[in-house]
């Protein structure tokens, strides 16, 4: 626990009762998408151990993470940063930054090649975030959000193999054209 009373928690189903309500608050008061209570029960109740809690002294909710990790239409195991929310008061104290740490670090030693997101396109703070984690901007999504808004798919290649196959090249291309492909810094 740090000095200020704040402490990281991993998600866990048998405290749903005390947790689901303040994720959905959160994230409802932070993200344009409207998510039902069946979208946060697909994500907890099949990977609530890739979902991480920002939690105050008196156990009040200031971030949240959900994630998960399953095969990419049949190849690399890939990562998924489904929502990232943090109380606005809270925000620039690095919280958002330890969640998505805390995710990316479980889903690595869980052998992930890639772990993929969205955000939007106005939101330069989150684009930063990620960016500063080793994220790359791998496509803009045209009105991918409800809110008519644009988004930014980020990439995390975890493994080499992962980055170079999304490129199209396989270990018997030529050494010269691999030469051309500056390789994000390491996770």
């Amino acid at each position: 626990m740090e000095a200020d009373g704040l402490h990281y928690v991993q998600y866990h189903s048998s405290k749903e009762s005390i947790y689901l309500a303040a994720i959905r608050q959160l994230i409802s008061n932070d993200l344009s998408e409207p998510y039902s209570i069946y979208v946060y029960r697909y994500f907890l109740y099949q990977w609530g151990d890739l979902c991480f809690l920002a939690l105050d002294k008196e156990e009040n909710m200031l971030g949240v993470v959900i994630s998960k990790l399953e095969p990419h239409r049949g190849g690399p195991l890939r990562g998924y940063i489904a929502m990232l929310a943090v109380k606005k008061e809270h925000r620039g104290q690095g919280i958002a930054t330890k969640l998505v740490r805390m995710a990316i670090d479980v889903m690595i030693e869980r052998d992930a090649d890639e772990i993929a997101l969205e955000t939007e396109v106005t939101n330069t703070a989150a684009m930063k975030l990620y960016e500063r984690l080793g994220f790359l901007r791998s496509k803009r999504l045209h009105r991918y959000y409800l809110n008519g808004n644009s988004a930014f798919r980020f990439v995390l290649f975890v493994k080499e193999s992962a980055y170079t196959s999304r490129l199209g090249y396989d270990d018997n291309e030529e050494e010269q054209e691999m030469n051309q492909i500056e390789m994000p810094p390491s996770a």
